[in-house]
């Protein structure tokens, strides 16, 4: 009897379009690694090419013309992908066009596969730094890129610059993320994924992400870290982790248990190292299962 060799699994296949740095860890750099450690296949388009992330208050490289978005995206839709792409990831977008661009290329992706899902991470600023994004840009992603996302990730901060409003319990922040949620592209899963959600009403010495749906609300909560100054590109990373976990899991809850108890681990490996970039490749062994789960709690 002649046995059929068994099919290869279907590759999912993530468009991601950041910011990609030679040295450390943030932007594609962050996000490339922990979704093909899920399993992905990732075409990364680069927004820029610098030496280091800017935190370090100096760096070299360029920023790339908007145009060169399009332009990549017309050679990988020559090649008859596009219709295979299952899902748009995007972060800091540093200018009045690579907003457009970046839209731009969901459209394209979306009318050779209308369900492509679109997570956008409005990378806009954080407490302790304000905006640190030119001052249009926060009006332009509201207007142009939410409105097209079926998933956004932004921190407590964005939240509250991206709404209005100002967060200081659990029922403030369930309040602005449905208020974010219901400018989210219609008929997708209209998902916020609020990350570095610090309350008054929460236990002392932790840090949470809370993710909230049409259907309900979860909150994770870990321990807080003491990593001074914060490192730069966790954000880009939960946003990967999370929409990884969501496009393999399809629940809400689970993705959110799995990617903070992943990032919870990065972030230790971190701290133990003493470094100040993230130990995104000591960890990859954790992110499609973290040695040590916790929990998302039903809150809404």
């Amino acid at each position: 009897m002649t046995v059929a060799p068994a099919s290869a699994p279907v590759p999912l296949n993530i468009l991601s379009i950041q910011s990609w740095v030679s040295y450390g860890h943030v932007g594609n750099a962050a996000a490339v690694f922990p979704l093909q450690c899920l399993g992905f296949e990732v075409w990364a388009v680069n927004t820029v090419q610098f030496s280091n992330h800017t935190g370090y208050g100096a760096w070299t490289g360029a920023v790339f013309p908007p145009e060169l978005v399009a332009e990549l995206l017309d050679g990988i839709e020559a090649r008859g992908a596009l219709p295979e792409c299952h899902a748009v990831l995007s972060g800091y977008m540093g200018s009045e066009g690579t907003v457009a661009a970046v839209v731009g290329a969901v459209q394209r992706v979306r009318a050779a596969n209308p369900a492509t899902l679109y997570c956008c991470d409005p990378v806009m600023g954080d407490v302790g730094r304000g905006v640190f994004v030119r001052p249009e840009l926060p009006v332009l992603i509201a207007a142009q890129a939410i409105p097209a996302a079926d998933i956004v990730t932004p921190n407590q901060f964005e939240l509250e610059l991206l709404t209005g409003q100002t967060i200081h319990t659990l029922e403030d922040a369930l309040s602005a993320a449905h208020a974010l949620r219901s400018r989210l592209k219609p008929g997708g899963p209209q998902i916020v994924l609020v990350t570095s959600l610090t309350r008054s009403d929460a236990p002392q010495d932790t840090i949470e992400t809370l993710a909230v749906t049409g259907e309900g609300a979860w909150l994770c909560r870990t321990p807080l870290l003491p990593l001074d100054p914060p490192r730069n590109g966790t954000g880009d990373a939960i946003a990967a982790l999370f929409l990884g976990q969501y496009i393999r899991m399809s629940d809400v809850a689970a993705a959110l248990s799995l990617s903070m108890s992943a990032l919870y681990t990065l972030l230790e490996r971190t701290h133990q190292a003493g470094t100040r970039e993230i130990q995104l490749v000591a960890a990859r062994n954790d992110y499609a299962a973290p040695g040590r789960v916790f929990g998302a709690e039903q809150v809404g």
